[in-house]
């Protein structure tokens, strides 16, 4: 971002009465959130895109596998789980760990950004991503919790950097490059949804060669992701600096939202089909249930930001989509089957909405671009992290109860708790942090 866009939109920021809804909209264009947007060399660098339709399929291969390796476990999580005899409790260890991994590793992307450059950085954690899923297909159960670790932190560092490769190189076109990340993340997680069953049936009903088939789409992205890779840049030396938001109550209100919201989501991708199942559905019924919730998605989450920017602030958006949300979980669990894709449905533009306004407010509540690349990075951080005990809590349900009915609590508790920090980071203030020149970084 150049100096005169920021100086505008601080601007905008500081003086919301009279922001219009065409600054909003502008505004809305920094949902792809630079992860280096504190570093000015980073931000000042404009590298020429000899080829820019093979970075744009680059960058889409890429993100197509920032879901596969965590939806595609899902469907089989029943056949997993009795073919190495895990419990319900393991099996929620299981969905856990991969976004236990997302917060905790989502902080190392900017660092590693900065010491080889980010491209780099891509191309080697999309050789991990396929290390993982090669590891815990391949290797009974120690390689499937060791894969899943591996994965899921190799999604975490991706998925921090990757929106910043998209605003640099793509920065005219910002808004229809959100619109096509949106896009290829909700794609890659219903592929992998619909399809890892019947890939595992037709690989002679193997669920090893079913969930190591998604090493073919890592390793394709990683090589169309080579020609990217250029000279590593040298030392950082200008930087800017936010302190206090830890401190900050609103700052603490948009991470639990963001985290609860992410907490029923993973619940759906790691548990959903298993819950399906349990209620009749065939494996590969259940896998296109949830692949087609995931595509609804993307129709909720491109226009729940502009129509959240409608009023005076997001409070009521947030509380509508959160009971969309619940209405289509509980339908799902407890509605009679015949009335299935319709809660499907239901779900899928609930969740769409819910992630795509908790980016929203990261933006909206920060007073220019380095103070929502630090909220950003706190929200991923203790968000996810905060988000991985909402799949270990159902399997453990599960294992106590023996059931699925009891869940309804869990996913009650989670959705009312996301609503009261939704309220609160969804009015119309900003964190009360600002940034700060820094030219030594030693």
């Amino acid at each position: 971002m150049n100096p005169e866009s920021e100086l505008s939109m601080s601007r905008d920021l500081l003086d919301p009465a009279t922001s219009t809804a065409s600054k909003r909209a502008a505004e809305l264009e920094e949902l792809l959130i630079d992860a280096e947007a504190d570093d000015e060399q980073a931000q000042q660098r404009h590298p020429l895109v000899r080829r820019p339709w093979l970075l744009l399929l680059g960058l889409i291969l890429v993100a197509l596998n920032l879901r596969p390796a965590l939806s595609s476990m899902a469907p089989l999580l029943s056949e997993v789980s009795k073919s190495l005899g895990l419990s319900a409790a393991q099996a929620g260890l299981l969905t856990t760990l991969p976004v236990l991994c997302l917060g905790l590793f989502a902080p190392l992307a900017p660092v590693l950004a900065r010491r080889f450059g980010a491209e780099r950085v891509v191309l080697g954690i999309l050789l991990t991503l396929a290390g993982g899923i090669v590891l815990r297909s391949a290797f009974g159960q120690v390689g499937l919790f060791a894969g899943s670790i591996l994965a899921g932190a190799s999604i975490g560092v991706i998925g921090v950097l990757l929106p910043g490769i998209v605003k640099r190189d793509f920065a005219k076109q910002a808004g229809a490059m959100t619109g096509v990340y949106t896009m290829a993340l909700c794609l890659g997680a219903a592929m992998a949804a619909g399809a890892t069953v019947p890939l595992s049936e037709h690989l002679g009903h193997n669920w090893a060669l079913g969930l190591g088939f998604w090493v073919v789409p890592a390793l394709l992205a990683a090589v169309f992701w080579l020609p990217q890779v250029g000279e590593k840049h040298g030392a950082h030396q200008v930087a800017y600096r936010v302190r206090g938001l830890l401190r900050d109550p609103l700052a603490w209100q948009v991470t639990l939202y963001m985290g609860l919201q992410s907490s029923l989501a993973y619940i759906v991708f790691g548990w959903l089909p298993s819950i399906l199942i349990g209620r009749g559905l065939t494996p590969t019924q259940a896998g296109l249930v949830l692949s087609g919730s995931v595509i609804v998605q993307l129709i909720s989450s491109l226009a729940a930001p502009w129509l959240a920017t409608r009023g005076k602030d997001q409070r009521l958006a947030i509380v509508i989509v959160m009971v969309m949300t619940l209405g289509g979980l509980f339908g799902c669990l407890y509605a009679p089957i015949d009335g299935l894709w319709g809660w499907a449905i239901l779900l899928g533009l609930g969740q769409g909405a819910t992630f795509s306004l908790a980016l929203t407010l990261i933006v909206l509540r920060s007073r220019d671009a380095h103070v929502a690349a630090n909220l950003s990075s706190m929200a991923q951080g203790f968000g996810y992290t905060l988000a991985s005990l909402g799949p270990f809590a159902v399997g453990v349900v599960h294992d106590l109860t023996g059931g699925w009915n009891a869940l309804g609590w869990i996913f009650g508790l989670i959705g009312l708790g996301a609503i009261i920090a939704g309220i609160g980071a969804g009015r119309a203030l900003y964190v009360g942090v600002s940034s700060e020149r820094v030219t030594d970084r030693s």
